[in-house]
């Protein structure tokens, strides 16, 4: 990579306890490896491809994490919120955006805490290793496109 990457980490704090991990695991990821990082908190899981599709128009950053949780409720609010999410994530990614999904999609809050916990499952390492690798093909790309490699 030409530089340290620049990631915008965007949260949604519904769920504030749950994101606070993922970020902590997310945050220690990108430091290993000098990615520097900036926040951006929306309301819910909902808002986040927007603003990450808001942010990509800048150019400010070289890649982003989406990190939230959606607990499943006794409504279809659930089904709808986390298929357009994902759907949403899912067409920045195609148009070329380098993101990682952290999104946790659970049942219930004990499945969310133990797939945040740093010492648990950890999703928030995955997340980065993800976001590293679409940024490390998304510079790939742009050298070939312009000639030089």
């Amino acid at each position: 990579m030409a530089h340290a990457p620049r990631i915008l980490i965007v949260t949604s704090r519904y769920y504030a306890h749950i994101a606070a991990e993922l970020e902590a695991s997310v945050i220690e990821g990108l430091e290993k490896v000098g990615a520097t990082h900036e926040f951006l908190e929306v309301p819910g899981a909902f808002e986040i491809p927007g603003a990450i599709s808001m942010a990509a128009q800048t150019g400010e950053w070289d890649g982003f994490v989406a990190l939230g949780c959606v607990i499943r409720g006794e409504t279809s609010h659930y089904d709808l919120i986390t298929n357009h999410v994902a759907r949403g994530l899912m067409e920045l990614s195609i148009s070329g955006v380098p993101l990682g999904f952290g999104v946790l999609t659970v049942e219930n809050e004990e499945q969310a805490k133990v797939r945040a916990d740093r010492k648990g499952k950890n999703k928030g390492a995955e997340v980065v290793a993800a976001v590293l690798r679409m940024v490390g093909l998304s510079y790939r790309f742009t050298r070939l496109a312009e000639g030089d490699e």
